[in-house]
């Protein structure tokens, strides 16, 4: 296995200064794309969201973070039920969609679940969740949900790294 050290130059105490070196540093972890789904007062609404993570198996909790600088993040923060889609490989158009300036659920495939939550048809897994909890955190806002039910099929995952979007690589 080939590892590069970490020079001591290369240590940094993060401030809003130097934000984009610590930008880089986070975009060493790679992470799954999400598109987190609600039933707001204007209709099915929908943003992309990498912050995504587990937290519990009993019971059932997931988190994912909204920014506060999200003109939608109170919308998506307060709500009650929403669903967290976890996108395939080959979804990366599905993903631009829900982001600022993208067509949202104007012509896209989806139902609605017994919370009246928009669900996707055909992403790799499926969270439906009831909001648990809230807590603030910094420029962010973490959600935790209660997942209410789960789904998933077979395919690989769409990982974002290093700002970009890509796909897991085997190793055999």
């Amino acid at each position: 296995m080939h590892r590069m050290a970490i020079a001591k130059d290369n240590v940094f105490v993060p401030d809003p200064a130097d934000s984009r070196r610590y930008r880089h540093a986070l975009g060493a972890f790679s992470t799954g794309v999400t598109v987190v789904t609600l039933q707001g007062d204007a209709g099915p609404q929908g943003m992309t969201v990498n912050s995504f993570a587990s937290v519990s198996l009993d019971p059932p909790l997931v988190l994912w973070s909204p920014a506060k600088s999200s003109r939608r993040h109170d919308l998506f923060a307060g709500a009650r039920h929403f669903a967290i889609h976890v996108l395939a490989a080959d979804q990366h158009d599905l993903s631009a969609r829900f982001t600022r300036g993208g067509v949202a659920f104007e012509g896209l495939d989806h139902h609605f679940n017994e919370e009246g939550v928009p669900v996707l048809a055909g992403t790799l897994a499926r969270f439906e969740c009831a909001r648990a909890e809230c807590h603030d955190a910094g420029d962010h806002t973490i959600v935790i949900g209660r997942v209410l039910r789960a789904a998933h099929g077979e395919g690989e995952p769409l990982i974002f790294s290093r700002g970009t979007f890509g796909r897991f690589a085997h190793h055999g």
